[in-house]
């Protein structure tokens, strides 16, 4: 039973499974592995920094399977777009803010537009963009999302229904075969995972965040803009906060983000906190699905097996 949908038709993969773009853990190697293993990698951009792109997209390029990359579009300057662009990614993906600037750049360049969004005027906006694809987040990603937003299961087929015949992609706790098949089974073309990807060979992850995240539950994990405002990370934490793993910060500011905003002293203590090795230079991004991350496999290997899990899921629902 082949899983094929408009997704895996517009760019030719395999399997209908995305790598989300990860700042920090997405780098080409990663990309580069799920593109092998017939899925679509996204290298992560993040806030485009120029040396580590320059550093990156040749080895997410080199891997002779279709591939793209993900920017933040509230952080990232039209030239590194326009830098990952020369090296011929089939897409873009923009997150978290507005994507126009971006739109026509990648568009002249021949790569499709990818647009994730958190909510349904953000889903309206990319259908009057155009956008080619649109991501449909959950609130139980990992990372950023929104702070007021939908969980997975009730907005992926709100935002297909309002996209149609635009494809969707579901992102938000999708950790296992079983979870592309809901996907799928929702409404959507495939499904964008991060958290899962986290801890696999070729992750740049630190090998004590793919620890933290073999080892972490569900209900270790927290929605805050506590470490944003901390990190003094530049996110509007009003609208978008993050979920991670338990830190020491969360435990003492939580409920306190007003407070922590307009403490100058708290962020340096923060930062002191990460230069003596207190607390880990970056949060443990991680999901609601993280109790399903049990190992850290090859990439390709894991594209590999989410795919025959989420057909056999879909073979054992057409059995009733």
């Amino acid at each position: 039973m082949a899983l094929s949908t408009a997704f895996t038709k517009m760019f030719g993969v395999r399997h209908p499974i995305a790598l989300a773009p990860m700042g920090g853990s997405a780098g080409g190697a990663l990309a580069a592995a799920v593109s092998r293993g017939g899925g679509l990698g996204l290298l992560g951009g993040g806030y485009g920094d120029r040396e580590w792109l320059a550093r990156e997209l040749p080895v997410a390029a080199a891997s002779g399977r279709p591939w793209g990359i993900g920017f933040l579009s509230w952080a990232a300057g039209v030239g590194a777009v326009e830098q990952a662009l020369e090296y011929g990614p089939r897409a873009v993906m923009l997150s978290f803010g507005d994507p126009s600037p971006f739109v026509e750049r990648i568009r002249a360049a021949g790569a499709a537009v990818i647009v994730q969004v958190t909510d349904l005027e953000e889903a309206r906006t990319a259908v009057d963009l155009g956008a080619d694809v649109i991501v449909a987040q959950g609130t139980e990603s990992g990372g950023h999302g929104a702070r007021r937003g939908r969980a997975t299961l009730p907005f992926v087929p709100v935002v297909a229904d309002l996209a149609a015949p635009v494809p969707v992609l579901a992102a938000g706790g999708i950790a296992d075969g079983r979870g592309v098949a809901a996907a799928l089974a929702l409404g959507a073309a495939g499904a964008l995972i991060g958290t899962r990807f986290q801890a696999t060979v070729e992750s740049l992850a630190d090998p004590a965040t793919a620890e933290a995240i073999v080892s972490g539950r569900g209900q270790d994990t927290e929605r805050s803009g506590v470490l944003d405002i901390a990190r003094g990370a530049g996110w509007s934490t009003a609208k978008y906060t993050a979920r991670t793993l338990g830190h020491p910060y969360l435990d003492h500011w939580r409920d306190r983000e007003a407070e922590l905003a307009a403490d100058p002293e708290a962020r340096h203590t923060y930062q002191a906190d990460v230069a003596r090795g207190h607390v880990p230079p970056l949060p443990v991004w991680a999901g609601e699905g993280v109790d399903l991350v049990n190992d850290v496999p090859p990439a390709a290997d894991l594209v590999a097996a989410l795919a025959a899990q989420a057909e056999a899921a879909l073979t054992r629902a057409g059995r009733h």
